[in-house]
């Protein structure tokens, strides 16, 4: 990838997203990112800002499975220029099981881990259809391809974050712009701290953000369509 392209990473303070920002940041990229946390996000910004000054790097705080803000903050990106990459990584876990989560469950999960990237890639998507260019990379999960338990509406959600992701494959063939659908299994986060799971029992945040720069850097006449990847010893 040729220096200071824009590139938009939703759910960026920390984990996945915060390592996926780094790395782009290292070779040479603009970052726009948000998160719901503003404290946590700033902190990031900030920590970013100073280990690599040669590139802009901008926040926003946004709730984007609220449909306005989704929209707000892709406008607010376009502002500075039209993006290169948009990585959908924004996510939330509830555990549960269809016939006992709390009334509601569905209903959040699909706003947070679906409908938070279908109104900010289409929010964006005419710059980058005008430009015949980008790259759109959706953060999926080993819970899209199977069921398991306590999945619940968390996995019923990541199934259709999925299919949203093949279908945009689909027809931005046309327009020159690659989609990937990245599902990794488990990946040690904040969300695991606590659970006295053995952090070399599963992947590194870094391991996933490491593939998705890899993707990123093919010919334009080549897509990776899918990133798999889990645990060495498999899925807990």
């Amino acid at each position: 990838m040729s220096k200071n392209k824009n590139v938009i990473i939703t759910g960026a303070s920390k984990g996945i997203g915060k390592s996926i920002a780094e790395l782009f940041a290292a070779n040479g990229n603009n970052l726009f990112l948000c998160s719901r946390g503003e404290a946590s996000l700033y902190k990031t910004m900030e920590e970013l800002m100073n280990k690599f000054p040669n590139v802009t790097i901008k926040a926003k705080p946004a709730d984007l499975s609220v449909k306005e803000q989704a929209k707000e903050f892709g406008n607010w990106c376009l502002k500075s220029g039209d993006p290169s990459v948009l990585i959908n990584n924004t996510g939330l876990f509830e555990p549960g099981s269809v016939y006992n989560e709390p009334e509601g469950t569905l209903e959040s999960q699909m706003a947070v881990n679906l409908y938070s990237a279908y109104h900010l890639t289409r929010t964006v998507l005419p710059a980058m259809m005008k430009n015949k260019k980008g790259h759109i990379f959706n953060l999926c999960s080993i819970a899209s391809l199977n069921a398991y338990k306590n999945g619940g509406a968390y996995s019923i959600s990541k199934f259709a974050m999925y299919g949203f992701s093949k279908n945009l494959r689909e027809e931005m063939k046309a327009h020159g712009i690659n989609v990937t659908h990245v599902i990794p299994g488990a990946a040690y986060t904040d969300s695991w701290s606590g659970s006295g799971i053995d952090p070399k029992r599963i992947m590194e945040a870094d391991d996933i953000a490491k593939m998705i720069f890899a993707a990123s850097q093919l010919s334009p006449q080549a897509c990776v369509e899918e990133i798999v990847i889990r645990p060495q010893l498999g899925d807990l």
